[in-house]
């Protein structure tokens, strides 16, 4: 485990429900270890804790579980609503609620990115657990789009507050959707997906279960600021995308046969490295139903 702030201390903490894990933190508001949970096996009330540990660390990482796809879905389903794993992408030989990132099938994800925010209702969270490991590379990487609202000036906040951007998955699923699925996608709240139209999410998100306000922009899917010229779209985003990626906004994973990796989609972005030349890396993940983005307007 690597991470841009060092923990200074391992301490047990009670989070809900008289459950106690051991927790080595990251930082002080962002990125966690839960130690002493076996995920298989656990307890409705751990369940609730560990809910409310990914609320309140946004990435948490338990190590040592070995979990197949049934397992992990299982797991999944005691967290949340589970969605489709792709509204558009066809994992193959995994279950329909599996989206199975296979280096050996173009599946990489290095460019800064939410998931799946190119949805009206994108995924609340993602759990993610390797299959395939490299000898080395391959670590993935978090930013903290809650973080990186709080510490820009306050003229910059009051800005981004009033605005809205456009969000758009053809650019890197259009053409998969037409041309390898013959425009029938996956079930996403409840529709087949037969096209991608651009959809506008507020610049800034207000967290449902927080209340607090993070930047919901990403270099992946979104396109541009709404109602403005695109010189100043690039210019807001080029802004948001170097500020959010700054090193202390930035938690790092290196991965381990055995790993799951939980995050909040509503106010992190992550980027994966690829830099593991022709080795594979396979992952899976499984996602949890979000909600409608919710801005200060």
């Amino acid at each position: 485990m690597t991470s841009s702030i060092i923990p200074t201390v391992d301490r047990p903490e009670t989070l809900s429900a008289g459950v106690e894990f051991d927790i080595d933190e990251f930082g002080p508001r962002f990125g966690a270890e839960i130690r002493g949970i076996d995920i298989a096996t656990a307890t409705d009330d751990q369940v609730v804790a560990l809910r409310k540990a990914l609320i309140d660390y946004k990435v948490i990482v338990v190590r040592d579980q070995r979990l197949d796809d049934a397992a992990h879905i299982d797991f999944g389903r005691r967290m949340g609503e589970l969605t489709f794993g792709h509204p558009v992408w066809n994992s193959g030989d995994v279950p329909g609620e599996v989206y199975s990132l296979d280096s050996a099938d173009n599946g990489f994800a290095d460019v800064w990115h939410t998931d799946v925010t190119f949805m009206e209702r994108p995924p609340m969270g993602s759990i993610l657990r390797p299959v395939v490991l490299p000898r080395n590379g391959g670590d993935t990487n978090w930013a903290d789009a809650e973080l990186a609202y709080e510490s820009l000036s306050e003229p910059t906040r009051r800005l981004v507050d009033q605005l809205s951007a456009v969000h758009d998955g053809s650019r890197e699923f259009g053409y998969y959707l037409k041309q390898r699925r013959g425009g029938r996608g996956n079930l996403w709240d409840g529709k087949e997906v037969t096209e991608l139209p651009p959809i506008t999410h507020p610049v800034v998100r207000i967290h449902p279960e927080t209340g607090r306000k993070s930047l919901f922009v990403n270099p992946g899917f979104t396109s541009h600021i709404d109602g403005v010229s695109d010189a100043e779209s690039h210019g807001i985003l080029d802004l948001l995308y170097a500020h959010i990626t700054k090193p202390e906004h930035i938690v790092r994973h290196r991965w381990r046969l055995g790993d799951l990796v939980l995050w909040d989609n509503r106010n992190t972005l992550h980027y994966a490295n690829r830099d593991y030349g022709d080795n594979r890396r396979v992952m899976h993940r499984i996602t949890l139903r979000g909600d409608k983005p919710i801005g200060p307007g």
